[in-house]
């Protein structure tokens, strides 16, 4: 087990969120870890297929960062996209059919797993190749800026959050993009998922700054180091990098440190990572720690939490039959929504 670096602490306020907010975020943790659990039994019985990669123990971060966002803030996502989906609010039907290759994907039954993309919900895709949708990501945030200041579009004020992993922090568009988004001071935030493994590789042999938040420092733009698995901490660093992004400021590098509880796939026989790590990790699960939180401090009671979870489990459920009853793409349609519609 390789040393394990020491998760940041961030002084939240008591008085941080209301019952409102705290139940919203446990249930869009709940949501996510629940579809995984789901996604895993269906890939197992043989109702999905090719390469399935789930996001259990990393929710924190993608509740954290989208739901601290606007509904037409811009959200791009990697290979490891479910979560990310349903936190920009893309229908868990949508989800699920489009995992199960149907029509009423919200990718028409043509991206799968990997490949989730909605028009309506400023999901701007789930992309395969690692670190391809840095680019993308940081050209959303581009045109929103050009639209503000060259077009004149006072509205034009929306964000973009790009999430990827630590193995993406070694590749060229990494820098390339945080150097572009520093120049432009564009409203991005690059969240960097470091759950310390790039597929096989430990993040500490494969990196000779292992501190990928200090990289911003380079770029002259604002690294945060958070807690990834605490999503009170998240939503702080990402409110406030949003209001800085909103106002003009320029892009933030926000590291969250956090762990997937699975392999890297579910073809994955997670072999190369010790018990002891595991463990270290699983003792940290961020719905535990939100859960515990709202008892705590008396904004939720274990009954609250319990009822969110069998209607999220209810939700997942009614996805799945959604699914199994959705139509195949036509074959006739083969060679629709290749080009934009003009």
């Amino acid at each position: 087990m390789v040393q394990e670096r020491s998760l940041p602490s961030l002084s939240i306020p008591q008085t941080t969120i209301t019952r409102e907010q705290g139940l919203m975020l446990y249930e869009d943790m709940v949501l996510g870890r629940t579809f995984e659990d789901k996604c895993a039994e269906m890939y197992y019985r043989g109702r999905m297929f090719g390469f399935v990669h789930l996001y259990n123990g990393q929710e924190a971060v993608s509740t954290g960062v989208i739901k601290a966002m606007r509904p037409d803030d811009y959200v791009c996502s990697t290979y490891r996209d479910h979560v990310h989906a349903l936190s920009a609010g893309v229908p868990p039907r949508e989800v699920m059919a489009e995992l199960f290759g149907k029509a009423t994907g919200c990718s028409k039954g043509r991206g799968g797993s990997m490949h989730l993309f909605s028009a309506k919900h400023h999901l701007l895709g789930g992309f395969a190749f690692v670190a391809e949708g840095i680019p993308v990501a940081t050209g959303a945030a581009f045109q929103t800026m050009y639209r503000r200041q060259v077009m004149g579009d006072a509205k034009a004020d929306q964000v973009t959050a790009c999430f990827f992993g630590d193995g993406a922090s070694n590749n060229g568009q990494f820098f390339e993009c945080l150097n572009m988004a520093a120049l432009w001071k564009l409203p991005i935030l690059f969240v960097v998922e470091n759950n310390k493994w790039a597929i096989g590789m430990a993040h500490e042999r494969a990196s000779s700054e292992t501190e990928i938040y200090k990289k911003a420092k380079v770029f002259g733009m604002v690294g945060e180091e958070v807690d990834g698995m605490d999503v009170l901490a998240v939503r702080t660093v990402a409110e406030a990098a949003i209001a800085r992004a909103r106002a003009g400021e320029g892009p933030t590098l926000i590291e969250a440190l956090t762990y997937r509880f699975r392999g890297h796939s579910l073809a994955d026989p997670d072999e190369l990572r010790s018990k002891e790590e595991k463990e270290f990790w699983l003792k940290r699960d961020p719905i535990k720690k939100l859960g515990a939180y709202l008892v705590e401090q008396e904004l939720a009671t274990t009954e609250d939490l319990r009822a969110i979870e069998q209607k999220v489990q209810a939700i997942v459920e009614d996805a799945v039959a959604f699914a199994e009853e959705s139509p195949e793409p036509k074959p006739e349609e083969l060679y629709d929504y290749i080009f934009a519609d003009e």
